[in-house]
């Protein structure tokens, strides 16, 4: 009530204003002697009149048009702290750095969500895309944000993670589609990783850049299996079994990140090349994904002229732990199974 009583004198202001402004105008034609003769004088008192009153309305528009603009900027910081809330820069012996920017100015969050949660079946990650960006795309990822975040605890199988979110989508999609015919169209794509307490990664792909490891001075894609279908259009295979990826070793890092950041151009039209960026920022900042990802940050943003094209989302994690449990923390070795050969269960 407080709310409704503070907004409605402000909407009041907004419209009487042009209004008074109008009534006085034709009030002076209609009924001021000077606006009915037809001197060049009484004419250019009329016009002076009238550019006032023209010049006035159209600054009062503007500035509601900038106080509207500021508002659902505002609106959009608060979903964005909701949605994408601030991770911490541990989780379980993790050190991590997020960013997320949005192609769309008028609001500070788009269609690209994450997510690392520890959990008692190891630490879970999320990365994904929603087709679109701005202020249209919150309520999609919000729905599979929030899908995750209840079924991460409660689920022992990396799969039915994925099928909860898999269904909160389909949900949300089939209420979008009442208002918004356009809305059976949409998709997300999803990637979804369980790090154990052995530092074993288990990934889960639908349709979604693999993320990059960073071992000492190589920078490779932490499997190459073809990943399923984005969610949306598809129904999920039966079964659905997570790739073994083998362990994260103790120094290395993993970058998980949303496809803008590749498809970023430069004024040629060339391609930004994150493997290089990272190459170059872990061997600036070994050991500190915060300045990594800043400098990457920093080499896409002058890469793209300042003005991303899509969203793009970044997140680094590095293991800081002491030790992997059965495996030894030297050189990596055999200890990696090859990721060349797709999942078995994951073709149709």
């Amino acid at each position: 009530m407080i709310r409704i009583k503070a907004v409605f004198p402000r909407r009041l202001l907004a419209l009487g204003l042009p209004t008074a402004w109008g009534a006085m105008a034709i009030t002076y034609k209609l009924t001021c002697p000077l606006a009915q003769q037809d001197g060049i004088g009484a004419r250019a008192v009329t016009s002076a009149v009238f550019f006032a009153v023209g010049t006035g309305l159209i600054l009062h528009v503007r500035q509601v048009l900038l106080r509207e603009l500021r508002q659902i900027r505002r609106v959009a910081g608060v979903a964005q702290s909701v949605l994408l809330r601030p991770l911490p820069p541990r989780i379980d012996g993790l050190n991590i750095a997020a960013t997320q920017l949005s192609a769309d100015r008028g609001a500070s969050v788009g269609g690209d969500l994450y997510e690392v949660i520890a959990t008692e079946h190891g630490v879970r990650v999320v990365m994904g895309d929603v087709r679109g960006h701005g202020i249209a795309a919150v309520g999609t990822a919000a729905a599979l944000l929030g899908s995750f975040r209840e079924a991460v605890h409660d689920e022992p199988d990396l799969g039915r993670v994925l099928r909860r979110m898999d269904r909160a989508l389909a949900r949300h999609l089939r209420e979008r589609y009442r208002d918004e015919p356009e809305a059976a169209e949409e998709f997300a794509t999803v990637l979804l990783l369980e790090i154990g307490r052995d530092a074993e990664v288990r990934a889960l792909n639908c349709g979604h850049p693999w993320p990059y490891l960073i071992s000492g001075t190589r920078v490779e894609p932490l499997a190459r299996a073809d990943p399923l279908p984005p969610l949306g259009p598809f129904p999920l295979p039966r079964e659905l079994a997570a790739l073994s990826c083998g362990p994260l070793l103790p120094g290395e890092s993993l970058t998980l990140y949303t496809d803008g950041a590749e498809d970023a151009r430069d004024a040629r039209g060339r391609f930004f090349s994150l493997p290089a960026a990272l190459l170059g920022a872990s061997r600036t900042h070994p050991g500190s994904p915060q300045l990594i990802l800043r400098t990457v940050l920093s080499a896409l943003m002058r890469h793209a002229g300042g003005t991303p094209s899509d969203d793009i989302a970044l997140l680094i994690l590095r293991n800081d732990r002491t030790h992997v449990r059965g495996n030894s923390i030297g050189a990596r070795g055999t200890a990696r199974p090859a990721t060349s050969n797709p999942q078995p269960t994951q073709h149709h």
